[in-house]
């Protein structure tokens, strides 16, 4: 892409963005379809959970890994997506029968075998979309597969992405004010961040009240619904840089209202794998148990 061509392209992209931050809610109703068709699936396949939970979100990792690939371009595309799935596939299968350190190995190597297929100037950029990709299928899956509090741990995650992207949504277009980082994202506000941020760290803490009991619904665990909303802004903006690198809008157009499943997914990706994290690091009887057992 020639740099004349490759910043009409930015251009493009920019001017969508800050349209939408100045003219309110034109967006709003397939937004709002869309996210009411996908909330629906994530809340019925984690009830059923077990191979239905899995497959969902081997589906969505799958396309986030596409998604990456066909956004950075280069030579060795379709290796490099065939790489991203069998990464996707071994990260819930190690997920679910909570083996993190095999976890970790296969998307390094596949990582590796997938920055290998690319070319020089895109190594780098295909072997992090591997492990972009990976990553959260690991996580929800290992946090599902967790005993007793493993479906409370997703729907706790959920509550907080969910509303950190609800509230910070209306809170910029509402109260506005000063941009976050206006050369990574147009959009967002100061004002609309620290809404979303708080607000989703309260719905997080009622999920859990409700859902687990006002036993588990604690300080700490408010405390690490700030930290996961906070996280999920910084997928946000992580995914915003990444496309106004490759001077593109949206990662695709497969959801009406969001662009791709990168555009849907790019917090709960941050806050997933920092939620994991979290478990794996307190050595509790089980990864989603040292969420919520202080």
């Amino acid at each position: 892409m020639t740099g004349d061509r490759r910043e009409r392209t930015i251009g493009q992209a920019r001017a969508p963005a800050l349209s939408a931050s100045a003219g309110g809610f034109a967006d709003l109703g397939p937004r709002v379809a869309s996210a009411v068709a996908m909330v629906v699936a994530a809340l019925g396949t984690l009830y059923v959970g077990g191979d239905a939970f899995a497959l969902f979100w081997l589906a969505a990792a799958f396309a986030v890994s596409w998604e990456w690939q066909n956004l950075i371009g280069g030579e060795g595309r379709s290796a490099r997506i065939a790489v991203g799935g069998a990464a996707v596939a071994a990260a819930a299968a190690f997920g679910r029968v909570a083996m993190p350190g095999a976890a970790a190995l296969a998307i390094a190597l596949l990582a590796l075998a997938g920055g290998a297929d690319a070319g020089a100037d895109r190594r780098l950029w295909a072997a992090t979309g591997v492990v972009y990709a990976g990553a959260p299928a690991f996580a929800v899956c290992l946090l599902r597969e967790s005993p007793d509090v493993g479906a409370l741990a997703v729907a706790f995650l959920f509550a907080t992405v969910w509303g950190t992207d609800i509230f910070a949504y209306f809170g910029g277009r509402l109260i506005g004010g000063p941009k976050l980082w206006p050369r990574i994202s147009a959009g967002k506000t100061w004002s609309g961040t620290i809404t979303g941020v708080v607000c989703g760290a309260m719905l997080g803490l009622c999920a859990v009240y409700f859902g687990g009991g006002p036993q588990l619904a604690s300080w700490p665990v408010f405390m690490l619904g700030l930290a996961a909303a906070a996280f999920s802004q910084v997928g946000d903006l992580f995914e915003s840089s990444v496309k106004r690198r490759f001077g593109v809008k949206d990662s695709s157009r497969l959801i009406p209202g969001h662009g791709g499943v990168m555009d849907r997914l790019d917090g709960f990706i941050f806050a997933s794998v920092f939620a994991a994290t979290v478990g794996l690091m307190r050595g509790g009887p089980s990864v989603a148990a040292g969420l919520f057992f202080w």
